[in-house]
């Protein structure tokens, strides 16, 4: 094995790799090949050789690389077959079923593209920002997306505009954007015979931003002027990369300043961060209560709340928490009632992490934890 000459910290940051392997992950979950392997196989050296042709690998991993370039990677892009899916969204209409073609995967994004992505705004008025909101909530594919990833692709959104009659997509051509109608009204053809229409607010091309594989029916204006909200697949992808990126960088942060996890290692630390799921809360809702049994721990993002206990029949303030301060940690690993009650004083945008989840991702730590020079103090202090 060569010796990377750095921890397994450095190796993944320098490599970006939980990004390289969720994006690989997400692409593998979405289109189902029936040879997963080969799916992979293909995937990662494409990887591999978008990395051999940016010669961006660090000096210290140039023996790894190397070997990694000059072995056989085996597969059989051509092997792939998936369940059906559909190629756009219809609201206010029936969908007929679509099938689905062979998967092709997406163009490879390197850590460079993501580290030196620049994000892009071009204005709109509350009224598109809340339409696009209403439209992203019933998209299968895209309403898993977090407010702030929403945000940044309302953002990235260009205006196209048709006439009637002129062809959007065609059936066949390769996919690369995905669309939102502002106004007017499309219809949808396959093989020439018209199958939907979409009005207002409808979506459609959404697996663009998946991969580039041919177009599955033709969309074409059927009203005098058609408006559309359209971003293109890479700008999605490397939006949703760079976010991914950002966020694992901080929450890996505000988890190091876990007494109970500090001595996690920095790999099992970013395992964590990788974890976390985004919450919100609105003024005056109480997130723990005193007493109960708890099995979530949650880091404040923005936002402040109230901590309070119960003295002797009186309720007593003991605290305040704000953001990059933490609660509920021992929920992880502990059955027994919440020692304080944490009320959120303002709207609050936290993220949490339950117990089953850290047990799935971390597994035996859990007595790692339980050695940690804290864990007594926790135990009779905690939340």
């Amino acid at each position: 094995m060569a010796n990377s000459g750095g921890s397994a910290h450095d190796y993944i940051q320098n490599f970006n790799l939980h990004v390289i392997l969720k994006e690989a992950i997400r692409e593998l979950c979405y289109t189902r090949p029936e040879r997963p392997y080969a799916f992979l196989s293909n995937y990662f050296e494409k990887l591999a050789n978008e990395e051999h042709r940016n010669s961006r690998v660090p000096p210290q991993y140039e023996s790894v690389h190397s070997s990694l370039s000059n072995s056989k990677l085996h597969h059989e892009p051509d092997d792939y077959k998936n369940e059906p899916e559909p190629e756009v969204t219809v609201t206010r209409e029936s969908r007929p079923s679509i099938t689905r073609r062979g998967a092709i995967s997406a163009e490879v994004i390197s850590p460079a593209d993501v580290k030196n992505f620049t994000r892009t705004v071009i204005p709109k008025d509350y009224k598109t920002m809340q339409a696009l909101e209403r439209a992203f909530e019933n998209n299968v594919l895209l309403r898993s997306c977090d407010e702030e990833q929403r945000g940044h692709i309302f953002d990235a959104m260009s205006e196209q505009t048709f006439t009637k009659g002129t062809v959007i997509i065609k059936q066949g051509d390769s996919g690369n954007f995905f669309y939102v109608i502002d106004q007017g009204e499309v219809e949808v053809l396959v093989n020439d015979k018209q199958v939907a229409l979409i009005s207002e607010w409808g979506t459609f091309g959404e697996l663009a931003l998946i991969h580039g594989r041919p177009r599955q029916a033709t969309v074409v204006a059927k009203t005098d002027v058609v408006k559309l909200w359209a971003i293109d697949r890479e700008t999605y992808r490397k939006i949703l990369m760079s976010l991914q990126q950002q966020k694992r960088e901080k929450y890996d942060d505000f988890l190091s300043k876990v007494r109970i996890l500090d001595n996690l290692q920095d790999w099992e630390r970013l395992t964590v961060a990788d974890a976390l799921e985004a919450v919100s809360f609105e003024a005056a809702v109480y997130k723990v209560r005193e007493g109960e049994l708890g099995n979530e721990f949650f880091i404040v993002i923005d936002g402040t709340a109230d901590v309070t206990q119960n003295c002797a029949g009186n309720i007593k303030k003991v605290g305040q928490l704000g953001p990059s301060d933490y609660f509920g940690e021992l929920a992880l690993i502990l059955d027994r009632p919440r020692a304080a009650t944490v009320t959120a004083k303002t709207y609050m945008r936290c993220v949490k992490l339950d117990r089953s989840r850290f047990e799935r991702v971390m597994g035996p730590v859990m007595d790692i934890l339980k050695r940690t020079e804290y864990y007594k103090e926790y135990i009779k202090y905690s939340v």
